[in-house]
């Protein structure tokens, strides 16, 4: 499954990128982070950042460990996670638009093995609806951060 949305930013695309890359104070930005902690920081770039990240999900908190897989400074980043049979990759990417930015997040998720597969059949359909509120919810908060900078 994958999801996936835009929202066009009045800031430039540096000031996104540093919005959407200050991961250690990414609860202070996004709503719907409840809790982050970073567990390890590469000695430089982003590639191997990783984070345990805490969201309500479906109602219950849902932690997962995250981390940077690959990224182009202020173009994207690749974000992966395994968790509950599933491999999980977002991506944001930011580029110039009309005198401001666009800011695009990607989802997706891949069930692994059997179980998960059947689980996701049963279930996706919900799943891609929370997703894209998630998604939608995290890009204007980001939105609303970086307008609000000086």
């Amino acid at each position: 499954m994958r999801v996936e949305a835009e929202v066009t930013i009045n800031g430039p695309k540096e000031a996104v990128w540093a919005v959407i890359t200050d991961i250690a104070n990414a609860a202070d930005t996004i709503s719907g982070i409840e809790e982050l902690e970073v567990l390890e920081k590469p000695d430089s770039g982003l590639v191997g950042l990783k984070w345990r990240e805490t969201r309500t999900m479906f109602g219950k908190a849902a932690t997962e460990e995250m981390w940077i897989t690959d990224a182009v400074e202020n173009d994207f980043y690749t974000v992966r996670a395994e968790s509950h049979g599933c491999i999980y990759t977002s991506s944001m990417s930011v580029s110039e638009r009309d005198g401001g930015s666009a800011l695009t997040m990607a989802h997706e998720s891949s069930p692994q093995g059997f179980l998960a597969k059947l689980l996701f059949l049963a279930t996706g359909f919900l799943a891609r609806n929370a997703m894209n509120k998630v998604i939608l919810q995290d890009l204007n908060d980001i939105k609303a951060a970086v307008e609000a900078r000086p």
